[in-house]
């Protein structure tokens, strides 16, 4: 679940004065406006794709190489920002974790066409419970003190999107190449992330954050909240694995910070023209927020490492 982009990445200073994040908004827009392409959606290896217009290409051979070159970026990135260490990459330069081939991945791609930025969204429309979450296996979790808090909160939050009809989701995966950062460039993948949380129904849905870098604060400005239990704030932890201060907040992505909702709602408006590169056998259903997961697991699925 691992952020680094930060607002560094961004070009930005934390903490943003309401006034100064208005005028990187219009700064950024003006980025975009034309800028329709370079952001593309790798579909879940389990999962479907929903009939919104997007061009579906099922191509087995492009998913895996544009999933390997996604994790090979971020390999790179935390490897340089001493997050992991070379024992947590495999021998071709990979950051492989679980959670790769059944999430939805956002990408920006260079004049090149090489993936220059990356995040992850792990999409639960069926029924899902803590033990499910990439957040059971984070530091906080296995506090004596905070283990058992970050648990009652997540579950209220799994209570909050069925009490709403919305999935949850998981965010992560955050990563942008040297040469992409103090660029519009990591901003745009981020509320890009938003955008297709929305384009597949909305969520509710938590992110790990690193404190390095920032951030966790600009995440915070986007729309992202502390989780909380009986009012408490779960406080910011060392994290022995990626060996830095993370946080985890929660987001609802039909609520981001008012500075930003025009951003992405122009961003949702471009992604319905996006391209999804999808593995060659994953469905593609007509739209629906949720899915019984029975239906799912009757499906056939490639295997993707």
């Amino acid at each position: 679940m691992l952020c680094s982009a930060g607002s560094e990445s961004l070009g930005l200073r934390c903490p943003i004065p309401r006034a100064r994040r208005a005028k990187y908004v219009k700064l950024f827009e003006g980025a975009i406006d034309g800028k329709r392409g370079g952001l593309i959606f790798l579909a879940p290896a389990r999962g479907f794709v929903p009939l919104l217009g997007w061009r579906i290409r099922h191509d087995d051979t492009h998913y895996r190489g544009l999933l390997h070159e996604t994790q090979r970026l971020r390999g790179r990135v935390y490897l340089e920002d001493g997050a992991i260490s070379e024992g947590q990459i495999t021998s071709d330069g990979r950051h492989w974790q679980q959670l790769d081939a059944t999430s939805w991945h956002v990408l920006a791609l260079d004049s090149q066409h090489r993936v220059c930025g990356c995040t992850r969204y792990s999409h639960y429309p069926g029924p899902v419970g803590f033990q499910d979450l990439g957040v059971r296996a984070s530091e906080i979790a296995r506090s004596e003190v905070w283990g058992g808090a970050l648990r009652r909160a997540v579950e209220t939050e799994v209570y909050r999107a069925r009490r709403q009809g919305l999935a949850f989701s998981e965010v992560g995966g955050w990563a942008i190449s040297q040469e992409k950062r103090f660029t519009a460039e990591a901003l745009r993948i981020a509320l890009a992330t938003y955008s297709l949380a929305q384009l597949l129904g909305g969520s509710v849905g938590l992110t790990t954050a690193t404190v390095r870098h920032h951030s966790s604060q600009i995440l915070r400005r986007i729309g992202g909240r502390p989780l909380a239990v009986d009012e408490a704030e779960l406080p910011p932890y060392y994290d022995s694995q990626y060996q830095c201060q993370m946080e985890v907040l929660r987001f609802d992505s039909a609520k981001p910070d008012p500075v930003f909702r025009q951003s992405i709602d122009r961003l949702r408006g471009q992604l319905l023209d996006a391209t999804v590169v999808a593995p060659g056998q994953a469905p593609a259903l007509p739209y629906a927020s949720t899915v019984p997961v029975a239906a799912l697991d009757s499906l056939p699925w490639p295997a993707v490492s």
